[in-house]
């Protein structure tokens, strides 16, 4: 029996682990679609997670029928956080305004709506004299506009926001070709993620608002500086791609020192992950590669690049913009056969630019103006000596 039993508990263990990594790979996870199964396992799960989420990163987990829903605040502030489309471009600000006016039309729409029609309330929403002076503008003008929105509305699709019923995104961004959507209104109730309620600040201008609705109060006593020490770090652990000690503050590097192995077991027993601790600093590695949207090395041109990049400034140790593009223009020559024609039509400022954001994403290298610096994990990927296997055999 103790065996069966152990081996119950292993499995229970096992599950409410994919519920976690669940909920740190999509901090949204609907009750419908293909996000269904690991809602399901969230919501068994749901009081330990809280208690775990709650203890060791003061995340908030949200739990209902329609969704559940991690409230993630980042530890740091990485400008690579931002979203991203499905080329791996960064949205630009009209498309932030578009998403949050997005999210304005559906929590007050019915359950059903058309492409062309939420972009026809967003446009209206931008009526509003208050947004005069903010210098967006979107009029559903030309494929660029119709590919904001699209951007947007691909987004939405993903989180499970909306559920395509008929027609193609592609279409409408070509010829205006419309698209008929559900509205998971239990999906984008959950979308805001803030501290307090927008309607219970009183703040009136909009920096002092936002934050407002995103700072949290703080008791300034012994137990809660230390309890804000140990989620700030275990949030960096399981956010960042590596933790350098030289980013820390000497209270929160003296806690990492005393409490390291205790932290990192945590993670590990909760998430699966692996400490890999260096001299330089700590990275949580996943063994099953799911915990993730940038990897390294990967397949694909885009993927070689960035590879041939990072072993480049791995052995300079810093190098221009100009200097990356000019090598990347070097590499697509020299790899011409191999890439084929679709990357190397791109512009080269293009290529090097995307490879240098998936590089810098995942901590490896730093930009400051024109100048590209390789940060101490990227020697990973200087090559070595060759080394004749077998000679003299």
């Amino acid at each position: 029996m103790s065996v069966l039993a152990s081996a119950v508990e292993e499995s229970r263990l096992a599950e409410r682990r994919r519920a976690l990594r669940a909920l740190l790979a999509q901090p949204v996870l609907s009750a419908r679609g293909p996000d269904e199964a690991d809602f399901r396992r969230v919501r068994r799960f749901e009081a330990e997670l809280r208690e775990w989420l709650d203890v060791n990163t003061g995340w908030r987990l949200t739990v209902d029928a329609s969704a559940a829903r991690l409230h993630k605040r980042v530890a740091g502030d990485d400008a690579t956080r931002g979203i991203v489309d499905h080329r791996r471009r960064p949205f630009t600000r009209r498309r932030y305004v578009l998403l949050a006016l997005a999210l304005a039309v559906l929590e007050r729409f019915g359950g059903q709506i058309t492409l062309g029609r939420l972009a026809e309330d967003v446009i209206g929403e931008l009526g509003d004299p208050r947004f005069a002076s903010t210098g967006i503008e979107f009029a559903l003008a030309g494929r660029d506009e119709r590919g904001d929105i699209v951007a947007v509305v691909r987004l939405l699709l993903a989180l499970g926001a909306l559920r395509r019923i008929e027609g193609d995104e592609e279409r409408f961004v070509e010829a205006g070709t419309d698209v008929l959507y559900d509205v998971e209104h239990g999906v984008v109730g959950v979308m805001l993620q803030t501290a307090q309620a927008p309607s219970m600040t009183l703040e009136e201008a909009p920096e002092a608002r936002l934050s407002a609705v995103v700072e949290q109060p703080f008791v300034d006593t012994d137990d809660a500086r230390t309890r804000a020490l140990r989620r700030i770090i275990t949030r960096r652990l399981l956010d960042d791609p590596v933790l350098e000690y030289a980013s820390l503050t000497d209270d929160e590097l003296a806690y990492l020192t005393s409490q390291r192995r205790a932290i990192t077991d945590r993670i590990t027993e909760a998430t699966g992950l692996v400490p890999e601790v260096r001299a330089e600093g700590i990275a949580m590695l996943d063994p099953d590669d799911q915990l993730t949207d940038v990897r390294m090395p990967e397949g694909g041109a885009p993927g070689h690049l960035a590879l041939l990049i990072a072993t480049r400034l791995a052995e300079e140790g810093h190098l221009t913009r100009d200097a990356l593009i000019d090598y990347t223009d070097e590499l697509c020559q020299t790899h011409a056969s191999v890439w084929g024609s679709t990357i190397r039509a791109r512009p080269r400022a293009e290529l090097a630019d995307e490879a240098i954001g998936r590089l810098r994403a995942l901590g490896l290298l730093r930009v400051e103006g024109d100048e590209v610096a390789a940060r101490p994990i990227l020697s990973r990927f200087r090559l070595g000596q060759p080394v004749t296997i077998g000679a003299g055999v």
